[in-house]
């Protein structure tokens, strides 16, 4: 039976692990193209799934993609676009996730027993949302003409993801395992009777 300190300490790490998935949603470090010229600057393009930002640019930061690049990319924005709705619908699943660990740590015995299928349930969600949304990110990053040239490179943002949806997993597993392997909570043990002793 899972315990409340499973429990406990599991949702500790997933706060932190929901954390990264914010990080990682709202931050333009998901592909980067960085150059020096021979002058010694360097410039950079740094591509989030909401928002650009480039070193030379005035704003710096702009909306991404925008209608200028999806003139003659449409698949891509498509792709692109749909990587941050999914990215931001698992922010979502996992706000579900940390009301289901409240709601089971709140609940007593009862729902300690049982509730690690549900929180299981929508911790394998989160992570096969962000998996899709990383993979789609990587799929444009090998696949796509844009990133051709040299000088792009997957970025922080979509390590941050990755990582994030793997622990999600992990967790996922963490909790079946303890609902099997821990004695239940408070369980009365047998004695002796002291008169066949």
């Amino acid at each position: 039976m899972t315990r409340q300190i499973v429990y406990s300490v599991a949702l500790g790490v997933f706060v932190c692990t929901t954390a990264l998935t914010l990080t990682s949603l709202m931050t333009t470090h998901w592909v980067t193209y960085s150059v020096t010229a021979s002058t010694g600057a360097t410039f950079s393009k740094h591509l989030g799934l909401h928002e650009s930002c480039s070193s030379v640019a005035d704003p710096k930061c702009r909306p991404f993609p925008s209608e200028d690049d999806c003139r003659d990319y449409k698949t891509f924005c498509s792709l692109w676009r749909s990587s941050g709705f999914l990215l931001t619908f698992a922010t979502i699943v996992e706000l579900a996730t940390l009301v289901s660990f409240l709601v089971v740590l709140a609940g007593g015995k009862f729902k300690r027993e049982g509730g690690w299928k549900l929180i299981g349930s929508f911790l394998l969600a989160d992570a096969v949302v962000e998996f899709a949304s990383m993979g789609i990110v990587a799929w444009l990053f090998d696949n796509d003409s844009q990133f051709v040239v040299p000088g792009w490179a997957l970025d922080y943002s979509f390590y941050l993801c990755t990582f994030s949806a793997g622990v999600s997993v992990l967790l996922a597993a963490v909790l079946a395992a303890s609902a099997f392997v821990l004695p239940p909570e408070d369980d009365y043990e047998t004695l002796e009777d002291p008169l066949d002793s």
